[in-house]
């Protein structure tokens, strides 16, 4: 359940320095011990998970929330099919203001076809969006609170990226040694 969730990860000095983490000397890796508050530990939330699940210039739930129903809990959902409209279009129809990513998908999840497979996928992206493309930690996007919290079609809510280790370690532990067996 380490893979999932964990109060440590490994940094040299250079990775420290990136994440903020203080008292880490050497170029050679070392166990760091993270704050118990941390939102860190486990695979999602390691800069490189977090990284290959953004988009050039932003975050993007539908990739995080792909990468953890697949390689967690073995439950890949079907692509999209070829005809629906990107969530930049959804976007495009907010004028006021500059949309989070959230508020994107939410437009473009009421479309009741691209509902069934976002259902899924977006609350636990949305649990890891305090992360931003290059896996930094943050508060905002856009100048507005980011919403972390989500709700998993299994009807479980949470909050941030700790609520969303704490869900799936506790009641869906049987699907990830299912899919780490596989």
């Amino acid at each position: 359940l380490e893979v999932i969730d964990s109060d440590y990860p490994y940094r040299n000095a250079n990775l420290a320095s990136y994440y903020g983490v203080p008292g880490v000397t050497g170029s050679e890796m070392q166990l760091v011990t993270l704050p118990k508050d941390s939102p860190r530990g486990g695979v999602m939330t390691q800069g490189s998970m977090l990284l290959v699940t953004s988009g050039a210039n932003r975050t993007s739930a539908v990739k995080r929330g792909v990468f953890v129903l697949d390689n967690i809990l073995g439950m890949r959902p079907h692509d999209p099919p070829p005809d629906v409209p990107g969530i930049e279009e959804a976007s495009n129809q907010i004028k006021d203001h500059e949309p989070t990513y959230r508020e994107s998908l939410e437009l473009h999840r009421k479309d009741a076809l691209c509902a069934t497979c976002h259902n899924l996928m977006d609350p636990i992206g949305f649990g890891l969006d305090n992360f931003n493309a290059m896996g930094m930690y943050r508060e905002t996007e856009y100048g507005q609170p980011i919403d972390a919290t989500g709700k998993l079609a299994s009807g479980e809510e949470f909050s941030g990226a700790r609520g969303l280790k704490q869900v799936l370690k506790a009641n869906h532990r049987k699907d990830f040694y299912r899919c780490l067996t596989e």
